[in-house]
C-alpha cells in the first residue's frame, strides 16, 4: 500500500542493498539478510533491489540471479530484482534464459535493472574493455529485449551474433519484467523518460534530484502515449531516491553508530577504486557533510521521519529506497532500524 504525500501523491517504498562482507561467514550474512527480508515481505515495501559487484567486500552476492532465487523462496509479496545486472559481463543468450527462470521462480515479481558498470577495474577483470562498456551495454540490452519479446532470437551485431535460436522458457510477466536503470546523469533522462524506465537517484541533494525528475516528468508526459516504449505497460514510472537510513532510540546513539558504519561502508565501496589508485569516491568519507546535506539519514524515529518526508516533498520523487543494512551495522540493530522505519516513518504525518 502506498503512503500519501502532503500534495496527495502516492509514495512507494523500496529497499536497496549491496550485501556487504563482514567478519561473519557468508552463510551468516545470507541468513541475516533473508531474515530481514522475511520481515520486509510482510510490510508495505514494493521491491527489494540488490547491486551487482565482483571481487570486492562491497558484495558477497556477486550473482544476483542466484541470490534472488533464494530470496524468492523465502518471500511471497515483495518484488525483487537486480539494480543492476552488469550487462557487459554476461552472454545475453544465457541472461535471457536466467531472467525468465527468475521471473517464474518469483511468480512474476521480478524488476529487471540493467547497467554497464561504473568501476573500470571491476569490468576489466572480466576481460571487458571499459572504453567499450557503453557500446556493449547498448547492444546487449537490444539483444536482451529481443530475446524476452520473441520466441526466437536473431541478432547480428558488433559484439553478439545469434541466428534462429528458439526459447523454451518465456517471461512470466508479459511482454517482460519492468526495466530499471539507475542513473544520476541527467543526460540519460530523455532516454529513460521516453521509454517509461524506472530509475533511482543517489548521492545528490534533494534540489538536484528534483531537477532530474522534473525533466523526467515533463518528457514522460510528452511520450507516454507512444507504442514503442521499452516499458510499454507502465502507467507511472518509479522515480526514486536512495538513502542510507539508520534509526536508533536517540539522535546521539544513531549518529555514533552511523559514523562508524559509514567508515566501514566507504572502505568497502572504495576498495576497487583503491586498487586502481583512484580517489574518485574519496569524497564519500566526509560523513558530516553528507549528514548536513541529508544524503545520509540517521537519527531518532522522529528525526528520520522528518528528513525522509522532507526528501520526498523537496525532490518530487514517488519512490523512496532505504538502505537499512550497511557498513558494520549489526543485524539486530538493522532489524531495529527497519522496524522503526515501518512503524514510525512510512505512515507519514
Amino acid at each position: 500500500m502506498a503512503s500519501k504525500s502532503k500534495d496527495g501523491r502516492d509514495i512507494h517504498w523500496g529497499i536497496f542493498d549491496w550485501v556487504e562482507w563482514d567478519p561473519n561467514s557468508p552463510s551468516q550474512i545470507f541468513d541475516d539478510r533473508l531474515s530481514l527480508l522475511e520481515y520486509a515481505d510482510k510490510q508495505d515495501f514494493y521491491c527489494y533491489h540488490v547491486a551487482e559487484h565482483h571481487t570486492t567486500p562491497l558484495s558477497v552476492a556477486p550473482s544476483p540471479g542466484m541470490y534472488l532465487s533464494a530470496v524468492a523462496q523465502r518471500t511471497s509479496r515483495i518484488r525483487l530484482g537486480p539494480l543492476v545486472y552488469l550487462l557487459p559481463l554476461y552472454n545475453p543468450l544465457r541472461l535471457i534464459q536466467e531472467v525468465c527462470m527468475l521471473d517464474h521462480l518469483s511468480h512474476g515479481r521480478l524488476e529487471l535493472g540493467v547497467g554497464r558498470g561504473i568501476v573500470p577495474y571491476e569490468v576489466a577483470r572480466f576481460g571487458v574493455d571499459p572504453e567499450e562498456g557503453r557500446a556493449m551495454f547498448d547492444e546487449a540490452l537490444a539483444v536482451l529485449l529481443k530475446g524476452l519479446n520473441n520466441e526466437t532470437l536473431d541478432h547480428e551485431g558488433e559484439f553478439y551474433n545469434y541466428k534462429d535460436i528458439k526459447f523454451w522458457i518465456r517471461p512470466y510477466q508479459q511482454p517482460h519484467p519492468p526495466i530499471w536503470y539507475a542513473s544520476g546523469n541527467i543526460e540519460t533522462v530523455p532516454w529513460m523518460a521516453k521509454n517509461g524506465i524506472h530509475t533511482s537517484h543517489i548521492f545528490d541533494t534533494n534540489a538536484v534530484t528534483k531537477q532530474h525528475f522534473d525533466l523526467y516528468q515533463e518528457l514522460w508526459e510528452k511520450h507516454k502515449g507512444e507504442p514503442d516504449r521499452i516499458n510499454s505497460g507502465t502507467d507511472e514510472p518509479k522515480q526514486g531516491q536512495t538513502r542510507h537510513v539508520y534509526i536508533a532510540p536517540t539522535d546521539a546513539e544513531a549518529m555514533e553508530d552511523a559514523r562508524g558504519a559509514w567508515k566501514a561502508w566507504c572502505d568497502n565501496i572504495n576498495y576497487l577504486w583503491n586498487v586502481g589508485n583512484s580517489d574518485f569516491l574519496k569524497w564519500l568519507y566526509d560523513f558530516d557533510a553528507l549528514v548536513a546535506d541529508e544524503k545520509i539519514i540517521a537519527g531518532s524515529p522522529q528525526t528520520v521521519k522528518e528528513q525522509v518526508w522532507r526528501s520526498i516533498e523537496e525532490s518530487n520523487i514517488n519512490y523512496f529506497m532505504g538502505v537499512f543494512a550497511w557498513g558494520n551495522i549489526p543485524h539486530k540493530k538493522a532489524m531495529r532500524s527497519i522496524n522503526h522505519f515501518v512503524d514510525e516513518v512510512m505512515p507519514g504525518a
